[in-house]
Formats: structure tokens, C-alpha cells, sequence
């Protein structure tokens, strides 16, 4: 049985203060390092392979903390690729999305977090983010799983959000509605080109 483990990082410290990360290279808050550990602990019988996680620290230091805390895979390869960062959102990143619903109104915010193909000024889009994270994921992923190896993904909830349309075959209307929380696990078993979710 070959898994498949998808993670949000946890809680960053922007998270914390309800500003758009993006690609902003920010820290994991102390919740956010107890939201990896957590989950380290829930994962710690899984026998990972090889980790993927953005070019970003917060999913960088979430899979170093959650393979620290697994009992089976010490030293294994860690892919780092900037494909599999945040969506960018651009004027928007830094700001503070209470302050920026107050700014251009709610339902503009709203229209810029949950489309799937409007994005904010000088930002990505989920399509435009599922444009650079699915190849990679086709290429890269896909390859270690069909070799039988069980892959961690520490990235983020865009990033994510379009790698679970994608696998769970979800529309992109369905899609923009889909939480993807910090620091909890989403475990497939992979078999014969077909993902089917177990947590």
C-alpha cells in the first residue's frame, strides 16, 4: 500500500494575525510549530520515503518538524520547489484582511479568496496556482508514488486545495468551498493511478 499525505503547514505567524501570506517567507507561530508536532505524532508509524514541500520556511519547517517526530523515516530526500508555494497574492500580501474587506467591501475580498479563476491585484489565481502545482505534482509525485514510496506533501492551502481537485476529481465550483486547515493531515492510499482518502 502505497500513501500519499498532504499537510498544510501550520498556523504561520501572519496566519496568526489575519494578513495574506502569499509568498511572503514568514515563520510558523508557536501553534503553528504544536500543530506540526501534533501531527508528527499522528503520523509517526508511517513509513515516509521522500518529502515535497514549497520554497517557503512555514512548509519547510512543518515536514522537518513532523519527520522529526516520526519513528520510521529519519535522513530521507526533501524536495523543495517554489511550484508547490502559496498562491501569490500580490497588492494584497502583508495586509490585514479584516482592514482590506473594510477597504474594497467584503464580498470583493471574498471574490478574490474563493474564485477559482478571478485573482487579486497582481496575484495568481487557483487556476493560475494549479497551472504550476499540477505538472509538478504529475511529474514529481507521481513519480515516487509509482515507484511504491510513501510521500509527504507540506505546502499550502491553495497549493493544496488545487493538488485535492485534482485527485478527488472536485469541480471548481465545489472546490473554492473546500477548508483545508493548518496542521492536519489528509492521507490517501495510492493504487493503480487512483487516490482514495483514508483520514
Amino acid at each position: 500500500m502505497t500513501i500519499l499525505v498532504l499537510i498544510r503547514h501550520g498556523q504561520s505567524l501572519w496566519n496568526a494575525e489575519n494578513r495574506f501570506t502569499g509568498w511572503t517567507d514568514i515563520d510558523l507561530s508557536k501553534k503553528g510549530e504544536n500543530e506540526a508536532k501534533a501531527a508528527g505524532e499522528k503520523l509517526e508509524n508511517v513509513s515516509f520515503d521522500v518529502v515535497h514541500t514549497s520554497a517557503l520556511m512555514r512548509a519547510q519547517r512543518t515536514a522537518e518538524i513532523i519527520i522529526k517526530h516520526n519513528k520510521k523515516s529519519q535522513n530521507i530526500p526533501t524536495y523543495k520547489d517554489e511550484r508547490l508555494n502559496e498562491r501569490h497574492y500580490g497588492s494584497l500580501q502583508g495586509l490585514n484582511k479584516t482592514e482590506t474587506a473594510e477597504k474594497y467591501g467584503a464580498e470583493q475580498v471574498h471574490i478574490w479568496r474563493r474564485s477559482f479563476d478571478i485573482s487579486p491585484p497582481d496575484g495568481e489565481s487557483l487556476k493560475m496556482t494549479a497551472e504550476r502545482t499540477l505538472p509538478y505534482f504529475k511529474d514529481d509525485v507521481l513519480k515516487h508514488l509509482n515507484e511504491g514510496k510513501n510521500v509527504l506533501i507540506s505546502a499550502h492551502g491553495n497549493s493544496l486545495r488545487s493538488i485535492v481537485m485534482h485527485i478527488e476529481d472536485i469541480s471548481k465550483e465545489d472546490i473554492v468551498k473546500l477548508e483545508i486547515q493548518t496542521g492536519v493531515p489528509r492521507t490517501y492510499e495510492y493504487k493503480d493511478n487512483i487516490f482514495t482518502k483514508i483520514e
